[in-house]
């Protein structure tokens, strides 16, 4: 897997995947079954959270998904920025696999995923179409007084 560390935003953007796993201590709590006994078990502090583009787009200091697209697209650190869109991509692909995927779909969908089976050479149309009509055969009548039987 690339790393994007060795940036600024690659740095920032690793950072944010790390603060979403949330934040956890363990206690010594009563056993469930056994109450007389204890076990370690995990407290969280802060629970974890999905990635969502959104929120890369904040925690990066961004004011909007907007702002993000258009440093993502001219900025000086377009390369990170792809990378942690394709990193979150990534994280939403793997819930496909999952039971109940509906809110991936449509997550993947605004990221710009389309269903389709065919391969993607197919998938280019052109841009343009050149229409030229053309006429055989007897000319088309007016009105039906004009039709021959």
């Amino acid at each position: 897997m690339p790393t994007i560390t060795n940036k600024p935003y690659g740095v920032r953007i690793a950072r944010y995947f790390n603060f979403i796993k949330g934040e956890f201590h363990t206690e010594q709590l009563p056993d469930k079954k056994d109450k007389t006994s204890f076990t370690e078990q995990k407290v969280w502090d802060r629970e974890p959270e999905p990635p969502t583009l959104a929120g890369l787009a904040l925690y990066l200091g961004f004011n909007s998904l907007d702002e993000f697209e258009a440093y993502e697209r001219n900025g000086k650190h377009k390369k990170q920025l792809r990378m942690g869109r394709l990193m979150i991509e990534a994280e939403y692909e793997k819930r496909l696999h999952y039971q109940s995927a509906t809110g991936a779909i449509f997550a993947l969908k605004n990221l710009g995923w389309k269903e389709s089976n065919e391969p993607n050479a197919l998938k280019e149309v052109p841009k343009t179409i050149h229409i030229k009509i053309t006429t055989s055969g007897p000319k088309v009548a007016n009105s039906e007084k004009e039709v021959e039987l």
